[in-house]
């Protein structure tokens, strides 16, 4: 790892659809952000632990070990539940965003399809939370 890279944000990308990911990673280093990537949640909660990301875009619409359920087992887990997440999901409706934020640890949520710069601000808003 570079320099320059050591003092950027790393963010890691939990999403199955590799199309997604591909849009999340040239966002992202376009924007000078460390991008990291997986395409489950159990890769997601290995990497989490491995990397200890700054920061985690979480699709809650996964197979097998969906967004729920990583988000409970990094709950439990001492050496990852200080990491905050941003929900990157197709769920629309307002009512089921509150209700993720209720019942998780979610520090924000970004709706698919979402802008390039709604994306970024959001971002940088929950990285300077956390930063405070």
């Amino acid at each position: 790892m570079t320099d320059n890279e050591m003092t950027r944000p790393r963010i890691l990308c939990v999403e199955d659809e590799a199309g997604m990911l591909d849009l999340l990673r040239l966002i992202l280093e376009a924007a000078e952000y460390v991008f990291l990537g997986a395409r489950d949640g159990a890769e997601g909660l290995e990497m989490m632990r491995s990397e200890q990301p700054d920061l985690v875009l979480l699709d809650l619409m996964l197979p097998e070990i969906d967004g729920a359920e990583v988000l409970l087992r990094k709950k439990q887990d001492p050496a990852i539940q200080h990491i905050p997440v941003i929900a990157v999901t197709a769920l629309t409706s307002p009512f089921d965003q509150l209700m993720w934020k209720r019942r998780t640890e979610i520090k924000d949520y970004v709706t698919k399809p979402f802008k390039r710069r709604e994306l970024l601000d959001t971002i940088a808003q929950v990285l300077s939370d956390e930063a405070d």
